[in-house]
């Protein structure tokens, strides 16, 4: 067993990070493609393991997932944005929690909540007119946040105060971009950007009060109560089983991590489509099919093939989520390389899901390659957009219903049009966003 998997020789202090900052698509996309399934590299003072065989993920996900934890960086800001909700919560605090979130997002509740998708994808579209332009990623962003405001937390909050949530999110974002700097410093090291992080937290937290004083008294009891996952923590809080802190948390998580994949999601599927429209005409005769002069529901949503490929291929293209981490809890073997417990092991999406040794065309639209001849033989975890294993995002169910409801919602009536600069510049952040307002032109089919 060798001792160290080979890797690019790293500047002192920074390491790699430098490069990585620059353009991490691009580090990672050139680790895999030069040293192959597993890479070392440093982030500045920590030892990072690039792991990008699908194999291999599997196994630290799912077979050998006990032996592996959420790292500590990530509890960082991350932390102070987030605390202790199921993102990143680990053992005990983390099975209490998602034990109690599994029945707000089953798909038994969620099936009978496509009326009310549906709803917010319609109230979205309802003033729109032939020719008008849109920026796209802000319209995705607000219907997002409307469906998991109403399906997840109980409320429906005014056009201003979602539009307040959103004007967060740049500040927000903008403290996890890759930052050599950040990476040699210690955490406690005052940045030029903190102030602005710390502000937006506050105006969210001050949100998520509003709508708890707004949700009190109304939960009912487990047998009759509501079963939004908001309605669930207070009824805990209730009987003393949760904190005021684990409440916060766990809202915070999904009114962050529940609305912005999804949306991005829906951008990146409508930029594509734009740019192929030979695979937009396939999907609007697929929908003009299944759902012809009706309202989208759950029925259809189980009769779209075609849907489900292109959505697939956007995230396959664009994860929204480009990379995941781990740490062994103790030293572990991972492709042939001792990994010591103190390492960090990056899980790149982006790279695996851009590899020739994977896909064909790799660079290429192609939402066929979905097909059940061509897709018989990939492995698993060659598109992991939701990770896999335990820990999987609880979220997945919902967002791909979502996803199919209002594409079919607005692919019915309209198409968009990108009337901006390609090839698209993409902003690293916890999530893919792009750098450039993605402004589309409404065309009435």
């Amino acid at each position: 067993m060798a001792d160290t998997p080979p890797g690019p020789r790293g500047e002192p202090l920074f390491g790699s990070s430098r490069t990585y900052s620059d353009n991490p698509f691009r580090f990672v996309e050139a680790l895999e493609k030069a040293y192959g399934s597993v890479a070392r590299f440093d982030m500045g003072p920590m030892d990072t393991f690039l792991v990008t065989d699908p194999a291999l993920i599997q196994r630290i996900l799912v077979e050998d997932a006990d032996q592996y934890r959420k790292p500590d960086f990530q509890g960082d800001a991350l932390g102070d944005l987030l605390g202790d909700g199921l993102l990143l919560s680990e053992g005990e605090t983390w099975s209490q929690q998602r034990k109690l979130a599994n029945p707000a997002f089953g798909m038994a509740r969620l099936a009978g909540m496509d009326d009310r998708i549906t709803d917010h994808a319609e109230s979205l579209v309802a003033d729109w007119t032939d020719g008008q332009e849109i920026d796209a990623e802000r319209r995705m962003t607000h219907v997002t946040l409307d469906v998991i405001l109403d399906l997840m937390m109980g409320v429906e909050l005014p056009d201003e105060r979602v539009t307040t949530i959103q004007n967060q999110l740049v500040p927000l974002g903008a403290r996890f971009e890759p930052d050599p700097i950040r990476f040699a410093m210690p955490e406690w090291v005052p940045m030029p950007d903190d102030a602005e992080f710390d502000e937006a937290v506050e105006t969210l937290d001050a949100v998520l009060d509003e709508i708890f004083e707004r949700r009190r008294g109304t939960t009912g009891t487990d047998e009759d109560g509501p079963m939004d996952f908001l309605s669930i923590l207070l009824r805990a809080r209730d009987r003393g089983e949760q904190t005021e802190s684990q409440l916060r948390d766990e809202m915070m998580t999904m009114l962050l991590a529940g609305h912005d994949t999804t949306a991005l999601t829906l951008v990146y599927t409508w930029f594509l489509l734009s740019e192929h429209p030979e695979a937009e005409a396939r999907l609007h005769e697929e929908v003009d099919g299944i759902v012809g002069d009706e309202r989208p529901t759950i029925d259809h949503v189980q009769e779209f093939e075609y849907l489900d490929w292109v959505l697939n291929e956007s995230m396959r293209l664009y994860p929204p989520v480009y990379t995941i981490f781990r740490t062994p809890t103790e030293p572990v073997e991972i492709g042939g390389y001792e990994v010591p417990d103190s390492a960090n092991l990056m899980l790149p999406q982006w790279a695996v899901h851009h590899s020739e040794r994977h896909w064909d065309d790799p660079e290429q639209f192609d939402p066929e390659r979905w097909s059940d001849e061509r897709s018989e033989d990939r492995h698993r975890f060659a598109f992991f957009p939701f990770g896999g294993g335990p820990r999987h995002c609880i979220g997945k169910h919902l967002a791909l219903l979502e996803a199919k409801l209002i594409v079919a919602t607005i692919a019915s009536e309209y198409r968009l049009n990108f009337r901006g600069e390609t090839p698209l510049e993409l902003l690293p952040s916890l999530t893919v966003h792009p750098k450039q307002e993605m402004t589309m032109r409404v065309e009435e089919r």
